[in-house]
Parts: structure tokens; sequence; C-alpha cells
């Protein structure tokens, strides 16, 4: 009898190890409790509403191992505003209503309400949270997500420390008054930021301030709040610097005085290595970098980022590399960086480069599907309509609706949008001049839904054109809920339909949830529409989604389990 007690505890033994085993592989549970509300802050030494989450402005870094579930229970206490928080680059696979956009999965947060969002990080990598309600995110609801891989498993590049840093522009307008005009007739445009952001940090010249002199504590150049931010290394050590950009509407050079930096994550995704001295990034994207601490460690080094792509009227931002044991305070020996130092706002060429250097790593790449089954193309221009301007997509001016679309098509509700209206999937390319100044005096503004069929492939090529102004286009940063795509290619001019699908990168190319669209440029991206749900497709410039930008995919929406109760209550859900 004894060697089968023995057996016994034994059998008992292994089957407890092979579950808890599973349990570490499927990750840990991490809860975080969050409460949003508006504070007094100065981060550019003007003092301004900010939004903040347990009085942080960024908000506190999610860090967690890839399989992790995180909970985040959220306090609505903005009193008298909304809010919904979007995981960006989180794909949410099989919790399509925790995607935090509102108007298209979930309705949003009322004041004094406590909601809980719960998904699961999938994929390790760099990510990013921010407000996905109105305009909010601009106001300072923003954050970083850091997803390392599960213990023992190491990346394929090497190196000591790891570092985030969230790159952001800054109004000292209110979002309200921002929207506003951009709403109007006629449009008023509230010009470009005050400031820029590094962590968090910038510095505003409060001599340019129009607040009057006898009001205290509006603009001081002294406070603590603005001192910038200090980046310590230890001579020799190789950093991991995690950047994410979440600007309103700057695109950004990054570059920091003296050092190279090697790029080798995008969005989640491994690069093969690539060493510049200035990182464009746009809003949405996120890169790891190496910084090597090989400088003179005597000295500390400037960090510095600035606008490309737009006539800078907004100063760069500066932040301080400290090579420890230098004091933090203490300042380079080198002036800070004038413009005249950095990169040419409106050069192209080094940004369109380093979108075409970025490439799948050897080993990682994830080759594509080598066609596709539907292709859409999107121009985007400006328009007027009824006096109003508005950004369009084949000159459809994108309009949320008062029902979450989840909602709507879960739940069967037919009249909560356009059901009917099918979006145009291209246009005249053969014979619209995107170098003109658009006419498009057909342009309407419309709600429907690009259906696309579940587990298909589409290809989606963004083409640029002028906008309402003569000889002016804009770099727009598309950003695609739900999924990452793989970027087929960057061109030039118009996107030819027959010719340049011929020139798609289908040996390596990277996969990414964020891509830029250079100025009179277009890019060709290809997905699997493999995640039942509905997935907001927009430009991640605030101003310009807002004003219509942006598009709207469903996939598989019959495939979607049962809808939280804690998602509705707004449109014709409400109870």
């Amino acid at each position: 009898m004894k060697p089968k007690i023995s057996l016994l505890k034994f059998l008992v033994f292994f089957v407890v190890f092979v579950f808890s085993s599973s349990s570490v592989v499927e990750g840990s549970v991490r809860r975080f409790k969050w409460e949003v509300k508006y504070q007094f802050k100065s981060p550019d030494c003007f003092e301004k509403l900010t939004i903040t989450v347990n009085g942080q402005s960024p908000g506190p870094t999610i860090t967690a191992q890839q399989g992790d579930t995180i909970v985040v229970e959220l306090k609505n206490s903005l009193m008298t505003e909304n809010v919904a928080i979007h995981w960006h680059g989180i794909r949410q696979i099989g919790t399509p209503w925790f995607d935090g956009a509102e108007g298209i999965t979930q309705c949003p947060i009322l004041p004094g309400e406590t909601f809980t969002y719960q998904f699961v990080v999938d994929r390790p990598g760099t990510y990013m949270y921010h407000s996905h309600y109105g305009m909010q995110r601009e106001a300072g609801l923003q954050g970083m997500i850091r997803v390392s891989l599960p213990e023992g498993e190491s990346e394929p590049f090497r190196y000591d420390y790891d570092r985030t840093i969230l790159l952001a522009d800054w109004y000292h307008k209110s979002t309200y008054e921002k929207a506003t005009g951009l709403a109007s007739i006629p449009f008023r445009w509230v010009g470009e930021p005050q400031s820029l952001l590094i962590q968090g940090r910038g510095k505003f010249n409060c001599s340019n301030s129009v607040i009057p002199s006898n009001v205290a504590g509006v603009c001081n150049s002294t406070n603590p709040q603005c001192a910038p931010f200090v980046l310590t290394v230890v001579p020799g050590k190789t950093y991991r610097l995690r950047i994410g950009s979440l600007t309103s509407l700057s695109a950004l050079s990054f570059q920091i005085e003296g050092h190279n930096l090697t790029v080798v994550e995008a969005d989640g995704h491994n690069v093969e290595p690539f060493t510049v001295r200035n990182l464009f990034i746009y809003s949405g994207e996120t890169y790891s970098v190496l910084l090597k601490a090989d400088q003179d460690p005597k000295r500390n080094y400037w960090i510095t980022t600035n606008i490309v792509s737009r006539r800078p009227s907004t100063p760069p931002a500066t932040a301080v590399l400290n090579y420890y044991p230098n004091h933090p305070r203490r300042r380079p020996p080198t002036p800070s960086p004038a413009i005249s130092d950095l990169p040419v706002w409106n050069d192209t060429r080094p940004r369109v480069a380093l979108s075409l250097a970025i490439r799948a790593r050897r080993g990682f790449v994830h080759a594509p599907p080598a066609s596709s089954d539907r292709v859409i193309v999107l121009l985007n221009t400006q328009n007027e309509v009824n006096g109003f301007r508005r950004w369009s997509v084949n000159n459809v001016s994108f309009n949320l609706p008062h029902t979450p679309y989840l909602i709507a098509l879960k739940e069967n509700i037919t009249d909560a949008f356009d059901w009917n209206f099918s979006p145009p999937e291209n246009y005249d390319w053969e014979n619209y001049d995107i170098f003109a100044k658009p006419i498009n005096a057909n342009a309407t503004i419309r709600d429907g839904i690009y259906r696309l069929r579940l587990n298909s492939t589409v290809d989606v090529i963004l083409q640029n054109a002028n906008t309402m102004n003569a000889n002016d286009s804009e770099t727009h940063p598309w950003h695609l809920h739900g999924h990452d795509f793989w970027v087929l290619g960057h061109g030039q001019g118009k996107f030819n339909v027959s010719e340049d699908p011929k020139k798609y990168n289908l040996v390596d190319p990277i996969m990414k949830n964020t891509v830029p669209v250079h100025p009179y440029g277009w890019t060709a991206l290809r997905f699997r529409a493999d995640n039942p749900g509905v997935w907001a497709f927009h430009c991640h410039i605030e101003s310009h989604f807002f004003m219509g930008m942006g598009i709207v995919f469903e996939e598989g929406v019959h495939r979607v389990g049962n809808l939280p109760p804690s998602i509705m209550g707004c449109g014709h859900t409400k109870r």
C-alpha cells in the first residue's frame, strides 16, 4: 500500500505543479486604483487646469509582464465632465468593450462614477494610455505602459536599465476654447502650442505671458514643477529608452547631445537595429532606443525635442542627461540648442528616410499575406461643409453617434447610426490633383462604417493632399485600434494603384499600430481583420479627429460575447 500512497502523492504534486506553472505563464493580475480629476499644475511654469491621474500628469506608468491581466478601477472626479481611457496599442482580444473609445466601444464614464477596465497585455513592448473623450488628451490625461517578457526570457538586444520618456505639446487655452473655435463660423484656429513637454516638464518664457503682472503665481519660472526633467545615467551602462509621443498636434524630432540612438523596437515589435542622431516621432508612436553612456562623464548633456513638419513658433524643449555622480541640476556646458542647430522643419527627406528604414528584425519577421482580399484607398482632405471647416476622408467627414457602434451593432439598434450608408472606398485618383487647393463641393458629414469580413486581409492606402490653404500639406499619423498592421511602403506624390503595389515590401515589413503619412505622400498598410469588434481608425492629431478625420471598421461583431452592462447608459441604451 505504501508505494501506491507515494504514487498518489506524486500525481497530486504533479497536477498542482502543472496548474501552478500554467498560471505563471498566463500572467498575474495587476490592480490599479485611479482617480481622475482637475488640478492646478504648472508643467511649463504657466499655471492652468490639468487633468491628473492620482495627482500626476503624465499619469503613473503601468509596468507589467506579457500575459498579465490589468485591472484599472477608475473614479471620475472631474465633477462636470465625462471621461474614457483608451489603452493605445493593446489589441483587446476578447475584450473589445474595454478599448476605451467613447462613442465607438463604450459610453463615457459620468462624473462621480467608478468604472473598471480589465484586459490582458498579450505582447511585450511599449504602449500608452490616454483619454479618448473629446480632446481631453491634450489636457494631461495620458501615460505610458511598459510590458516586459516573462521571467527567464530575454530581448534580442542587451541593456542594463529600462526608462520611459513621454513627449507632449502643451496649450495654455482649455480644450473647450479650442473645440469651440474649431466648430465655429468663421473657423478659429487655436494656433501652435505654447510649449513642448519632456516627461511632463517644459519651459515657457514667462515674459511672453499676457496675464497681468499683478496676478501672482500664474507664470513662475522658478516653480519646481517646471524644472527640467533629468535622466541620470551611470557611465559605461546601456539604457533602453522607451519613448512615446502623445502630442495633440506636433510631429517631433528627439535627440540627445553627443549621443547616438539605436532603434530596436517600434509599437511593440522588434526592429532590425539602426542608428540615428535624430529620432522623428509622431503622435501615437512609441519607440525603444538604446543609449550607451559612453561620452565624457565629467559633464552633462542636453536632451532636446523640437517641432518638424510645421513652421515652428513653439520653442524646443530641453531636459538633462545627467552623468552620475554629477549634480542632476548641473547645466550642460554648451548653450541650449537653437532651432538652427536642429532638423529643418520642412525638410521631408530625412523623415521619409527614417520611415523607410524601419524593418522587422531578422528572426522576428511576421510575413504578411502575399495578397489582400480588399483594397481601400483613403484620400485625406480638408473641406467646408455648410460653412464649417472639416477634415474628410474620401469627401466624408466622420461624426460620432450618441450610441456607441459596438452596442448598436451587438444589440441590433438599427436607428443609432446610418446603417445604410456605404462609405466610398476610393476616389477619382486619376483626375484628382493632390497639389491643388480642394473644392470638394460634395463633402458630407456621416456616421456610416466600413464592414469587413472576419479573417479577411485588407489593404489601406492613405493618400495626403493639399489643405484648404495653398501650397500646404500636413503630416497625418494614423492609428488603428484593435490591430497591428504591416507597413508595406511609403511614397511621394500620388499613389498609382497599378504600379506602386509592385514596390511593396513583403519580405520584412515592420508591424505597427500608428504610422505617418507624409506631406503630399502616401502610406500603404495591410492587416488581418481577425479581432471581432468595432475599431476606430483615425488621425491621431486631436483637432483633426475632432473635425472628422477618421473612419470605423466593424468585423465579426456576431462573434463578440455578451456586453458588460457597465459600458451602457447613453444614447439608445439609457435605462
